[in-house]
């Protein structure tokens, strides 16, 4: 969808895309979190009016974020740097003012063995040497993982670089993908997201998502931020109303199902749809509850089961309801079903992914092997989808 360009000359600017994008309106930024909660995961609803953007329900949108500018200012201030120092920031021979460079154009709080290679020729240092020897690799993997330019700059000095020769090591600011929470024909013109604000401290410091806390810290109503959309193939809704659809999307994991639920909403699709959530406690932490209560009310949510993890001693998950309800999960599958996951790759989907099969072999009386066989046949027709991360 975005990769097609005007060739018409008629056409004055290029469709916006990530090379080019979009610079929207910041229309309602709020948390979604009560009081209490140890979350903060933000609604933010921004304006395509005059973008000419549209999107389906399951695609994404980019953000070009900006860095922290207090992590900037204390870069500049370890290494004695003038911010207003003009440095080349790409192969074009462009230049910004090194404060302006730092905070807009350069990845600052990741890094790689390929930064810290370059950086050990600026430097004496033979702990960086040393972590930088083969044999070493495991520690340099681990010396990376949660660090960021800043770390490297106060663990290895001292340095004999100018700030050009620390410029030209950093990666251009890769741009955040969110999956969308809204559908355009609920909302048309607009475009709205669930981002949940990453705060950790490690290593001594305290961390931010550079852009999760932009959004939550520093960008107000009236704002903008540049935007794309990225249009997700592999992740929609069936092209038939009729069909049932099942989702499980706990935490921010909600957002793409948001947008199904509102789509089906408008387009009075008849078949039926069934929502898992979870989250740490139903008190604080229901994200959209209101709204999901009213689309249940009004049937276009025929089924919704929560789980809470936080609010008794043992642990409930997601993939504790599927089980709960496997005989009548087992019937909506084989009756056609849709099967989707949305949310953390690492643990929640494996585990659904797991339950799956778990549930599909017992209710389906199957082998092990004849459950995954069902579930890869499920895929295969495109009845299985995940948008995981």
């Amino acid at each position: 969808m975005m990769q097609e360009t005007i060739t018409n000359e008629k056409t004055t600017s290029a469709p916006y895309s990530r090379t080019n994008p979009f610079h929207a309106k910041v229309l309602k930024n709020v948390n979604l979190n009560k009081d209490g909660s140890s979350k903060e995961t933000r609604h933010i609803e921004f304006s395509l009016e005059g973008s000419g953007l549209s999107y389906v329900a399951g695609d994404a949108l980019g953000i070009i974020p900006e860095n922290d500018p207090e992590l900037v200012a204390a870069l500049i201030e370890e290494m004695n740097w003038n911010p207003e120092e003009e440095v080349i920031i790409n192969k074009q021979g462009e230049t910004l003012p090194l404060k302006e460079a730092l905070t807009t154009y350069f990845e600052i709080t990741l890094l790689s063995k390929k930064v810290l290679q370059q950086a050990a020729e600026l430097t004496e240092s033979e702990q960086l040497q040393k972590l930088l020897l083969v044999e070493n690799a495991n520690e340099l993997k681990e010396y990376c993982n949660g660090r960021d330019l800043l770390d490297m700059l106060q663990d290895f000095g001292p340095w004999n670089g100018s700030p050009q020769e620390f410029v030209s090591m950093l990666r251009k600011m890769t741009p955040r993908l969110y999956s969308i929470a809204s559908s355009i024909n609920a909302h048309p013109g607009e475009v709205h997201l669930t981002i949940g604000a990453v705060r950790y401290t490690t290593h001594g410091r305290d961390r931010k998502g550079v852009c999760s806390v932009l959004i939550a810290d520093r960008i107000q109503e009236g704002d903008t931020l540049p935007v794309f959309v990225q249009p997700n193939k592999h992740f929609h809704l069936p092209e038939s109303v009729d069909k049932d659809i099942i989702m499980v999307g706990p935490g921010t994991g909600i957002a793409p199902f948001r947008s199904f639920i509102e789509d089906r909403a408008v387009t009075k699709a008849t078949g039926r749809t069934w929502l898992f959530f979870g989250d740490q406690h139903a008190a604080t932490d229901f994200l959209y509850q209101e709204e999901l209560e009213q689309y249940q009310q009004v049937g276009v949510v025929t089924k919704l089961d929560t789980a809470w993890s936080r609010d008794t001693d043992k642990k409930v998950y997601v993939q504790h309801k599927l089980l709960e309800n496997s005989k009548e999960l087992f019937n909506w599958l084989d009756n056609g079903a849709y099967f989707y996951i949305c949310g953390d790759k690492e643990r929640m989907a494996k585990d659904v992914h797991n339950t799956l099969i778990e549930v599909i072999a017992k209710e389906g009386s199957m082998s092990q092997e004849e459950a995954e066989a069902y579930l890869n046949d499920m895929k295969k027709q495109g009845r299985y989808q995940r948008d995981v991360y």
